[in-house]
């Protein structure tokens, strides 16, 4: 089934009042919550720069800690701890750009995060996915390729992603078929992970084949993006280091996520949590802008609890949203724009799945985010990317969408004729003022059955995520790539071939 569309009057109807599904650039209008002060958000900033003056990060890559030394960074290569003066901070976000643009192969995929903009990512990096009809399995590059084409499909996702780990693939090969798939069976910005200088140099070249473009329009503007996470607490590896340096180094968008879970990798108080979070991006928002100043990047937050009694990781809380709006504004003091996500911890797409995830897009479009990775198809706290999931949160995304448009308050819209025609104990289904609307009048729900019980009943009693699997199965058997020229495709293909035969490039560890 294909996404519902409103763009185009039907044939006899009456015209449309401006309402459209086409959710493909979103401004959010609402102002953002705020969890702190501006006085505890000030002190919690200045506490984060004196973790990195005093006690700094370690950072595993030699290339990423001659770069900080270069700079005038403190660094100890016995321990390869690195310290970082406030003044070397400062002056690396003073070159943080506010806003950016995501340039997509199709003109009309392009977005922009920062300001007002709102852009939503399909769920990322699961190693297994899951559906009701044959229940959860291992990756394969057959389900990529469906996620994507569910990724490509409707609107409201703007970019695409990694959306489950292949693992029938080679590692050393992995990265040119998901770049394949992402290019050709969409035209949206790709997301590429950071495995070593040589997979992102494959990863690179095949988008530049796609656009039709030289390094120098490629460097221009950001064409694809990443996640370099740190490793919480106070630390960043090999692989996270070397892609903040490549995709700075291209001008591509890079986002600098901490993953810190009070009372686990963090202090145990949302507050502690926060600035230890805050430390660390700022560290790598300082070294890509290092790299090349006014290089786009993005504020990262996950921040979350864990179940004490267990340990493991809670995600849409009351905790989790409060985390989210105050990442917002430590996002909003340094003038970086912001990454959120929308996450559960359920194992199943169902009640608990729904609400932990709605509770997550509060805190994350409330507090004012600018890119929600992980918003659609998460579950069982990102170890699964479920098909069933992906339509319910679409249909969810649909939802804040909506949320997001204008209402006219005009003497038209307020409707003092059709009151006056219909007078009192009348109804208003067919006053003229109705009739005029009633057809784009409202949201059209994607998943939600809003008949009665009785009908329902008859038209098989089947439930919201009985629906959602008929629908993502009907999107995908009615699925059409992109067009794409048969040159340019051959080109990739070509490519492809050649660096398998050469063996595809190893990762790094």
């Amino acid at each position: 089934m294909r996404p519902r569309r409103r763009d185009t009057p039907r044939a006899g109807a009456a015209p449309l009042i401006g309402r459209s599904v086409r959710y493909r650039r979103l401004i959010n209008p609402f102002e953002p919550v705020k969890l702190f002060s501006d006085d505890q958000v000030e002190s919690m900033h200045v506490a984060a720069l004196g973790i990195l003056e005093r006690q700094g990060m370690r950072i595993l890559s030699p290339r990423g800690r001659a770069v900080l030394a270069a700079a005038g960074a403190s660094v100890d290569e016995s321990t390869h701890m690195v310290r970082l003066d406030p003044a070397l901070v400062n002056q690396a976000l003073a070159s943080v750009p506010a806003e950016a643009n995501l340039i997509a192969r199709n003109s009309e995929r392009s977005c922009r995060v920062g300001g007002r903009h709102v852009v939503f990512a399909p769920v990322a990096g699961p190693p297994s996915v899951s559906d009701a009809q044959h229940g959860k399995h291992s990756g394969t590059i057959a389900d990529f390729r469906d996620w994507v084409r569910l990724s490509q499909a409707f609107d409201v996702i703007h970019v695409l992603g990694q959306m489950v780990e292949p693992q029938d693939v080679s590692i050393a090969e992995r990265h040119l078929d998901t770049t394949f798939a992402q290019l050709t069976l969409g035209d949206k910005v790709p997301y590429f992970y950071c495995r070593g200088d040589g997979q992102l140099a494959d990863c690179f070249e095949m988008l530049r084949i796609a656009h039709g473009i030289d390094e120098a329009t490629f460097q221009s503007e950001p064409h694809c993006y990443t996640i370099c996470n740190t490793n919480s607490p106070l630390q960043l590896d090999l692989p996270m280091t070397d892609g903040i340096l490549e995709f700075a180094r291209h001008g591509q968008l890079v986002i600098i996520t901490p993953f810190t879970l009070a009372g686990a990798m963090a202090p145990i108080t949302i507050a502690g949590a926060l600035t230890l979070a805050h430390a660390e991006a700022l560290f790598g928002i300082t070294l890509a802008q290092l790299v090349r100043p006014g290089t786009p990047i993005m504020y990262g937050s996950f921040t979350s609890n864990v179940d004490m009694k267990s340990g493991s990781p809670a995600f849409g809380t009351p905790e989790y949203t409060k985390a989210a709006f105050g990442a917002g504004q430590l996002a909003r003091r340094i003038g970086a724009p912001w990454r959120c996500s929308s996450a559960t911890a359920a194992n199943a797409p169902d009640a608990q799945a729904a609400y932990e995830s709605q509770m997550s897009l509060w805190g994350a479009l409330l507090g004012g985010c600018h890119f929600v990775l992980h918003a659609a198809g998460w579950l069982e706290g990102g170890l699964t990317a479920s098909t069933e999931k992906f339509i319910l949160d679409v249909e969810m995304l649909q939802m804040f969408a909506e949320l997001f448009q204008p209402v006219s308050a005009s003497l038209e819209e307020i409707g003092i004729d059709a009151v006056a025609e219909v007078g009192p104990g009348g109804h208003f289904f067919a006053a003229a003022h109705t009739m005029q609307r009633y057809r784009d009048a409202f949201y059209t729900p994607l998943v939600s059955d809003w008949r009665n019980f009785g009908a329902w009943s008859d038209g098989g009693a089947r439930t919201a995520t009985e629906r959602a699997g008929t629908l993502w199965r009907e999107t995908l058997a009615a699925f059409q790539p992109p067009p794409m020229d048969a040159s340019v495709h051959e080109a990739l293909s070509a490519f492809v071939d050649r660096r398998r035969r050469e063996g595809g490039a190893a990762p790094v560890s």
